[in-house]
């Protein structure tokens, strides 16, 4: 692969293997590639060789083209203006980040169903932009102001509300499709 066009095709690789329900082990056997090595591709720590991503995709059924249309491009640049709309959303529910990336980021603004309790595997960030809110975790409540920030490790059960009009916060989580790591 050219170190200009720097793609991301480990996610690919592994999206095409867990579609085919197969382990890293398989996948190795069927291509002649060691397990460590397909598990650094995977994971973004090595980068495959165009012979070796052309034995991975023999290995996922696959063309190596195939794999490389649906990788993620290492480097993105991406606008989103306030006023588009990136997808049907519910109301005061608005997309900050285009496509499918590592990072997912929200802006909820006015009341939302404040009954509603969320569990997410991976990390998650909330930032009050505007007004002020109260969030409970794991049994606890915390009030936030604007500026205020709350930090939650995926695994931890939450909900919130809002507790001014016109209150506006923004939620940054590590993006569901992506493994948590190990500590």
């Amino acid at each position: 692969m050219d170190d200009k066009e720097s793609l991301r095709v480990g996610a690919a690789v592994k999206r095409r293997r867990r579609a085919l329900q197969l382990t890293l082990a398989v996948v190795a056997q069927r291509s002649g590639l060691s397990v460590p090595f397909l598990s650094q591709v995977e994971n973004e720590r090595a980068r495959p060789s165009d012979r070796s991503l052309q034995l991975v995709a023999v290995a996922l059924e696959t063309t190596a083209a195939e794999l490389l249309a649906a990788a993620e491009n290492a480097r993105t640049v991406d606008v989103v203006r306030s006023d588009e709309e990136l997808w049907e959303m519910p109301p005061g529910v608005r997309p900050l980040v285009r496509g499918r990336h590592q990072l997912q980021a929200l802006e909820f603004t006015g009341e939302q169903d404040a009954g509603r309790e969320f569990l997410h595997r991976n990390d998650e960030l909330l930032y009050v932009a505007d007004g002020a809110a109260e969030i409970e975790a794991e049994g606890r409540a915390y009030r936030l102001g604007r500026g205020d920030t709350l930090y939650l490790s995926g695994g931890v059960r939450h909900r919130w509300r809002a507790t001014l009009p016109g209150t506006r916060l923004v939620f940054v989580s590590v993006a569901d499709h992506i493994e948590a790591a190990e500590a």
